[in-house]
C-alpha cells in the first residue's frame, strides 16, 4: 500500500502536538523510506536545552542511525515547518531525496515563494511545500498566540 503526502505529514503534526505538550515550539519531522516511517521527532529545544534539537535535526540523527550512514539518500522527510538554515543545510549534508514541508516560515523563508509551492531541488534535495499548510500554520499560530496571552 502507498501513502500519501498527507499521511506522512499527519505523522509529523502528531510529533509537533507532542513537542507542543512538552513546552517546546510545535514542530515535527518524520523521515520515510521504502514508504514506511523509520524515524520520527518532535522539536525538543526546551526539553533538552539544545538549541540544536530541532525536529529535523534530531529525525536525521535517527535515519542516519538506522541506516549506519551519514547519507540517507533513499529517505524523504516531511516537517510540519520550512527549515530554517541550519536544518536546511543538515537535509543537504545528508542528502535527503525529498523534503516536504508544511507551513511557510513567513518571518524567514528561505526557499523560493510561489503560487506553485513544490518541485524545486536544491544541493540535489527535491523541495515541496504547503502539505497541509492551513494545518501546520494554524498549530504554530494558536501555540505563539497562547504564549503572548
Amino acid at each position: 500500500m502507498r501513502f500519501s503526502a498527507g499521511y506522512f505529514m499527519e505523522a509529523a503534526v502528531e510529533e509537533a502536538l507532542r513537542a507542543e505538550s512538552e513546552g517546546s515550539v510545535p514542530v515535527g519531522a518524520v523521515a520515510v523510506a521504502d514508504n514506511k516511517i523509520i524515524a520520527a521527532a518532535g522539536n525538543e529545544v526546551i526539553r533538552t536545552s539544545d538549541p540544536t534539537a530541532h525536529a529535523e535535526i534530531l529525525v536525521i540523527r535517527r535515519a542516519c542511525a538506522f541506516f549506519g550512514s551519514p547519507v540517507v539518500e533513499q529517505c524523504d522527510i516531511y516537517v510540519t515547518l520550512e527549515p530554517c538554515p541550519m536544518c536546511l543545510e543538515a537535509i543537504f549534508l545528508s542528502r535527503v531525496r525529498r523534503l516536504y514541508f508544511g507551513a511557510r516560515d513567513t518571518k524567514r523563508t528561505r526557499l523560493e515563494k510561489s503560487d506553485d509551492p513544490g518541485n524545486r531541488s536544491f544541493a540535489g534535495t527535491e523541495i515541496i511545500g504547503g502539505i497541509m499548510e492551513t494545518r501546520c500554520g494554524d498549530i504554530l499560530r494558536n501555540f505563539f498566540a497562547k504564549r503572548r496571552e
